[in-house]
């Protein structure tokens, strides 16, 4: 069974060759990588992949620029596969990835999703774990020290719902569950929640391991920052739960509708950010942070 490992990149072409080296170097050689660059500005990138020597390496770029979300679809669009992961382009694969998802689909052929343990590190790549990482990992991701956990239906969307504790760079796919979905325009921050839960209201499963196999960069300034600035991450998330709770209750899953309606931990995360927004943000993103918060 081999692995695509897709990598749509716009970023730090140094980050970049980081990020290939750790696919070069899996203990396991089933995978296959492709690079499909967003007409980033740097012939150095080209440069980089025309002297590579390996056949399981591919290098694709953009005419123009197409953006994320474009580019999303066309790692899923250009699997051949039965297994895939979209890889961010400065996080890191450590030396296992590949061996132990591998394994993991052994054990759980069906499954449309696997999440395997996580490390994260810091704009430098030193060890890090700032409060939401500690949430998710300490708080939200169920517990693996006795074997894989399996979670389906009700139960995986309610958890998702509840705090989205997943990292999706380092998620492996199930080439047919993601491709029966499609990434939301309108959704830029969270289509990763959003294309989750829908596998989840689909009827896909998640497996959850424990072998700690990728190392996840969080970054101080990223998208996400800038959104919760100008307050668009709180008007979508708000947007996002209250259209969650309507689907959960179409379906009959109370737990999932109550999860969305309360947001919870989206709600504590909000209020983490009250001293940045009111310092640097703009008068529209601290309306959107209160509301997010208080409604």
């Amino acid at each position: 069974m081999t692995i695509d490992i897709m990598l749509p990149f716009w970023g730090d072409p140094l980050l970049l060759r980081q990020t290939v080296e750790s696919v070069l170097g899996q203990t396991d050689p089933e995978w296959r990588l492709t690079v499909i660059d967003d007409a980033y500005p740097d012939p150095s990138v080209a440069e980089y992949f025309a002297q590579m020597d390996d056949p399981r390496v591919r290098y694709v770029r953009n005419d123009v620029n197409v953006g994320i979300i474009e580019n999303f679809r066309a790692s899923v669009r250009l699997v051949t596969a039965d297994h895939l992961v979209v890889l961010g382009s400065d996080d890191l694969l450590l030396p296992g990835y590949v061996a132990a998802l591998r394994d993991a689909v052994r054990r759980h052929p069906d499954a449309a999703v696997f999440q395997p343990g996580v490390r994260v590190i810091d704009e430098n790549g030193a060890p890090s774990l700032p409060l939401v990482d500690r949430v998710k990992q300490r708080m939200l991701r169920p517990d693996t020290r006795t074997g894989d956990a399996v979670l389906s239906n009700e139960r995986l969307a309610t958890s998702l719902t509840r705090g989205n504790w997943l990292y999706w760079p380092s998620l492996l796919f199930r080439t047919e569950a993601i491709r029966a979905h499609e990434f939301r325009d309108d959704l830029p921050i969270v289509l990763d929640l959003a294309i989750l839960l829908d596998i989840a209201f689909a009827g896909g499963s998640l497996i959850v391991i424990d072998d700690e196999v990728f190392a996840y960069r969080r970054h101080t300034e990223s998208a996400s920052q800038k959104a919760i600035l100008d307050g668009s991450r709180f008007t979508d998330d708000r947007r996002f739960f209250l259209e969650t709770a309507r689907r959960a209750d179409a379906r009959g899953w109370p737990s999932t509708a109550r999860a969305a309606r309360a947001r919870l931990f989206a709600r504590l995360h909000a209020l983490t950010t009250v001293p940045t927004v009111l310092r640097r943000g703009d008068a529209a993103g601290r309306r959107a942070l209160w509301r997010h918060i208080l409604r």
